[in-house]
């Protein structure tokens, strides 16, 4: 069985879709590589672990850098939490929150 990316719901759709379009595709390609690979062949520059089993997509395209935040779940899926053009050089603590939280809602 391989692996399937997923998103948790239409926020994070919502998130996904208003990342610039060279981010959003940036995504698809990480996307891509994990299902392809798993999330255990793939690391950096495309894959962070951040710890208690969140992991971040590493986009980064002419408008900036992007994340978005994904964890394991049951039957070999990976679900995408929390997506955001990041502005600073260290990961807001807000988006960090959000992730942990929806992190939650997975079964």
């Amino acid at each position: 069985m391989s692996w399937r990316v997923e998103t948790l719901n239409s926020s994070v759709d919502g998130e996904l879709e208003s990342l610039p379009a060279d981010m959003r595709a940036r995504f698809v390609h990480i996307a891509e590589l994990l299902e392809t690979f798993g999330p255990f062949h793939v690391g950096m520059p495309y894959v962070k672990p951040l710890g208690k089993k969140l992991f971040e997509m590493r986009m980064q395209g002419k408008d900036g850098i992007a994340r978005a935040f994904y964890v394991p779940a049951s039957g070999q899926r990976l679900v995408v939490v929390h997506a955001f053009v990041k502005k600073t050089r260290k990961t807001p603590a807000r988006a960090l929150r959000v992730a942990f939280q929806r992190a939650k809602e997975i079964r």
